[in-house]
C-alpha cells in the first residue's frame, strides 16, 4: 500500500478525480434513501447506510487531512467515537452492534460532514502531496468502494426484514427463464510451482501479498458458477437433510437455523421467489446461485462429487483473463445468467464472489503496515474463508487477480456463490 515516489503534481490531480468520482458514486447510492432508510441496523452484521456516509468521511478527516493539512479544524470532534470502525489505535468507539442506535446526527447532518471533507479534501489536493499521503489517500478511495458494496448488501438485507419488501431500484420484474444455462464442462491446468499474490506494482490491499511460491497440484475448474437450477436440484434430492455431506459445523448450523434454501428464498404458489435490491423477483433458473454460506457451497460440491477450489487454483485460472463481468455498474444488483456463446471458462469476474476451500491466513512474510492502518486486514485473519472474483454489487475498476474477500463460513448475506473444482 505504497506508492514508489513522491506523488507528482500529475498523480495529484489523478488523486482528485479519483476522488471526486468514488465520492459521488456513494452519494448516489443514498439518493432515494429516507432518514429512516439510512439509520436502521437489520442485524450485528450490518451497518446503517447513514454510518457507511460518515464512515468512509471519518477515514479521509482522520487519516489525511488532521495529521497532513494545516490548520484543519475538525467537523465534530464526536465524530470520532461515533463512526471509528475497529481502530484500536486511533481511540473508543460506538460498538458495532448498536450502530443503529445513532439516530443523531441525521442524515443530512451527515451530508454536511462529507461536504466539509469533501472541500478539505479538494483543498488539499491542489497541491503536492508526499508518497504515504498518496498512499493513504489511494488506500482511503479503495476503502470507500469497499464500503459502497457492503451499503448494497446492507440495505438489502434491511430491506429484506420489512413486509413491505421495498425495491432499493425500480422493481420492474427482470427477465428470467428466457435462455437455458450453458452445460458446465471443465478445463484443467498442470500442476507447477508458481508465484501468487501481489507483486507490489500499484494497489493493492496488505493481504494481497507479499508475493510467494505456492505448489498447484493438477486440477479442473468447472466453466461457469453454480445455477439455481443446479441448486433446486440439490434441494429436491435432500441436500438440505443428508448429514453426511455437510461439515460438522455445518450440520449443526442447519440444524439450528432451519436452512432449506439459500437466503432470502421464498416458497410461493408459483415456485421459487428471491428478495434483490429490485425487490422481490422470481428465482432465474439459469443465474448463478448466490447468497450462500460456506458450509452450503461445501455441501453442494460434496453431493455434486466435487470439491470447492483454493484461492490459488482462481487466481491461477484469472491471471491473464480481463477484469470484465457483471458488477454493479450494470444496473442489474444481481446476477445474470452466463454468456451462451462462450468456450472455457466464464462468471469468474462479478455476478457471485466465489467461495473457496482456502482459510484466510497471512501469506508467508506478511507484515500488516505500520501505524493505525496495520489494523486493516490482519487482525481478522482466524476463523474465515476467502471468496474471489467480485459481485453484481463490487464497484467496478475495484478488483485485481489477486483481491482477496473473506468472511466466516456461516455468512450468507453477501453475494456468495460457488464454482466446483475437481483434482486431475
Amino acid at each position: 500500500m505504497s506508492l514508489k515516489r513522491p506523488a507528482s503534481l500529475a498523480q495529484t490531480s489523478d488523486l482528485a478525480q479519483r476522488y471526486a468520482q468514488i465520492r459521488a458514486a456513494t452519494m448516489a447510492l443514498a439518493a432515494d434513501l429516507s432518514d429512516a432508510d439510512a439509520t436502521v441496523q437489520s442485524m450485528e452484521d450490518a451497518s446503517p447506510a447513514k454510518w457507511h456516509l460518515a464512515h468512509t468521511t471519518w477515514f479521509f478527516e482522520t487519516f489525511i487531512l488532521a495529521p497532513s493539512m494545516a490548520g484543519y479544524r475538525l467537523f465534530d470532534d464526536q465524530f470520532g467515537f461515533l463512526f471509528n470502525s475497529y481502530y484500536e489505535a486511533v481511540g473508543a468507539r460506538q460498538p458495532r452492534p448498536r450502530r443503529g442506535m445513532l439516530t443523531r446526527p441525521s442524515l443530512d447532518r451527515v451530508k454536511d460532514y462529507r461536504a466539509h471533507v469533501d472541500a478539505a479534501i479538494a483543498a488539499f489536493l491542489e497541491r503536492d502531496v508526499d508518497h504515504k499521503v498518496g498512499a493513504l489517500m489511494t488506500l482511503g478511495l479503495n476503502h470507500e468502494q469497499q464500503h459502497q458494496e457492503l451499503f448494497l448488501t446492507d440495505i438489502l438485507h434491511l430491506f429484506a426484514q420489512n413486509p413491505l419488501r421495498p425495491a432499493f431500484k425500480s422493481p420492474e420484474p427482470l427477465a428470467v427463464g428466457e435462455a437455458d444455462a450453458v452445460e458446465l464442462s471443465w478445463t484443467a491446468f498442470d500442476g507447477a510451482t508458481e508465484t501468487f499474490g501481489h507483486d507490489g506494482d500499484g494497489f493493492a490491499f496488505d493481504c494481497e501479498g507479499p508475493a510467494h511460491e505456492a505448489v498447484l497440484c493438477p486440477f479442473s475448474l468447472a466453466s461457469r458458477c453454480i445455477t439455481n437450477e443446479e441448486w433446486l436440484a440439490f434441494m429436491a434430492d435432500g441436500g438440505y437433510r443428508t448429514a453426511t455431506l455437510w461439515l460438522s459445523d455445518g450440520w449443526a448450523t442447519v440444524q439450528q437455523e432451519g436452512w432449506a434454501a439459500p437466503f432470502y428464498w421464498e416458497q410461493r404458489d408459483d415456485g421459487w421467489w428471491s428478495m434483490s435490491l429490485r425487490g422481490m423477483q422470481p428465482v432465474d433458473p439459469a443465474a448463478p446461485a448466490t447468497h450462500i454460506s460456506y458450509f452450503e457451497a461445501d455441501a453442494f460440491a460434496s453431493w455434486a462429487g466435487a470439491r470447492l477450489p483454493t484461492e490459488y487454483e482462481l487466481e491461477r485460472a484469472v491471471r491473464d483473463v480481463e477484469i470484465a463481468g457483471n458488477f454493479a455498474d450494470s444496473g442489474r444488483l444481481r446476477p445474470a445468467p452466463g454468456p451462451t456463446d462462450a468456450d472455457g471458462l466464464t462468471q469468474l469476474y462479478g455476478d457471485v464472489w466465489e467461495w473457496t476451500r482456502s482459510p484466510f491466513t497471512p501469506y508467508p512474510g506478511f507484515r500488516p503496515p505500520d501505524g493505525a492502518v496495520g489494523e486493516y486486514n490482519g487482525k481478522f485473519m482466524n476463523g474465515q474463508y476467502v471468496l474471489r472474483g467480485g459481485s453484481c454489487a463490487t464497484p467496478p475498476n475495484h478488483l485485481r487477480a489477486t483481491y482477496r474477500n473473506f468472511f466466516q463460513p456461516e455468512k450468507r448475506w453477501q453475494f456468495s456463490g460457488l464454482r466446483l473444482a475437481k483434482d486431475v
